[in-house]
């Protein structure tokens, strides 16, 4: 890894993350961690520091600050590390460092689950146990490497301010529809992940055109023509959104649309109704660990009844059991029987297949770039 030096800065997030405990002093490390990672923030130890946990993650920080500090409570002598990541950049820095039978950090936290999968496959985790992993619905664990600790719809967002009730998309055709049917006014208006850039927006693309291939093809075709704006995360579209220059977003994680919300921005969520994917952000420990106990105590402590009811009440808003925080547009995502989970399994190894992606990719970027006006 490279090494460069390192601006300490104190951040005072408390308020903006809504979590008093994180004001027990989280630091920013303005600094590049590795050829890959973005920022390095670091939480003190509450007491004598007797061990560190290293966590490299692609999860934006004000969603694990309250699972941190509340797992600080319980081990208040252990300081942790996060390395924030893109997902690819995170993927890419793992499989480099596996083959050279070393590992990033303790714990790895990531979107798309896909990569963790790939990454278990080719040797790079290793098994976890603990009293509280079995937690874990059936579809989110793999061969006890692996682990989904959330439930996180896949939805739509818009613009509550500038978007006509009548023109808001339940269904994924009803989005293909409007942008065909009201293509001036959403001409680059429109919002979604550059799937050649980002791991998550690419899984949720094939995911995607797994369900209903006419309906993904029309779908696609729409935002083609409507000039679709590709970002790289949820994040940055919803920055937009919520601006008023999109006006609507596909395939916004839903815990990320839903902390909008809780913002007061402007934001309407609809989990689709024709089907809604669900991912389970995954977490796994990787095979050269260097301090792999204590990362399996923070496996376990996520999937804990306590960490859940964390993560639910300040951090990803909706339970393992699939239920929902208020003000939520569609029908309920369990008993509906609209909920496709994304299984956290041996099928998803089909979505790193090299060939496949590239042909997928090929046909992705016919559609919605080669075939914009």
């Amino acid at each position: 890894m490279t090494r460069s030096a390192m601006r300490l800065t104190s951040i005072g997030l408390a308020s903006k993350l809504a979590c008093a405990a994180f004001s027990l002093s989280a630091l920013l490390l303005a600094a590049e961690t590795g050829a890959h990672a973005q920022t390095l923030t670091r939480f003190p130890a509450l007491t004598a520091e007797v061990d560190r946990l290293s966590i490299h993650a692609a999860t934006d920080l004000y969603a694990l600050a309250p699972l941190i500090t509340d797992f600080q409570k319980l081990s208040p002598g252990t300081t942790v590390e996060i390395a924030e990541y893109v997902t690819n950049d995170l993927f890419v820095a793992a499989a480099e460092l596996c083959a050279q039978k070393r590992a990033l950090g303790d714990v790895y936290l990531s979107s798309s689950v896909d990569q963790l999968v790939k990454l278990a496959n080719d040797g790079c985790a290793q098994r976890v146990e603990g009293p509280d992993l079995q937690r874990a619905p059936r579809w989110a664990n793999w061969r006890d490497e692996v682990f989904g600790f959330t439930f996180e719809p896949i939805v739509m967002v818009y613009n509550r301010d500038n978007v006509p009730a009548d023109d808001v998309p339940h269904t994924h055709l009803e989005l293909a529809e409007l942008l065909r049917r009201e293509a001036d006014r959403y001409r680059g208006k429109v919002g979604t992940y550059d799937v050649r850039l980002s791991g998550i927006g690419y899984l949720l693309a094939f995911n995607d055109a797994r369900q209903t291939t006419t309906t993904y093809g029309r779908l696609l075709e729409s935002l083609g023509r409507a000039q679709v704006v590709l970002r790289c995360c949820t994040s940055k579209i919803l920055d937009e959104v919520a601006a008023g220059r999109l006006l609507i977003g596909y395939n916004m994680l839903g815990s990320y649309a839903y902390e909008r919300v809780r913002r007061g921005e402007p934001i309407g969520i609809v989990m689709p109704a024709d089907y809604t994917l669900v991912l389970s952000r995954g977490a796994m420990v990787p095979a050269h660990a260097a301090n792999a106990g204590l990362a399996a105590r923070f496996l376990d402590y996520l999937l804990s009844e306590r960490g859940q009811a964390v993560g639910q009440e300040q951090s990803f808003f909706f339970g393992l059991d699939g239920a929902a925080p208020p003000y939520i547009e569609g029908p309920d995502v369990v008993t509906s029987g609209i909920a496709r989970p994304i299984v956290v399994g041996p099928t998803l190894l089909a979505v790193q297949d090299a060939a496949r992606r590239k042909r997928f990719l090929e046909d992705w970027s016919q559609s919605v770039i080669q075939n914009a006006p």
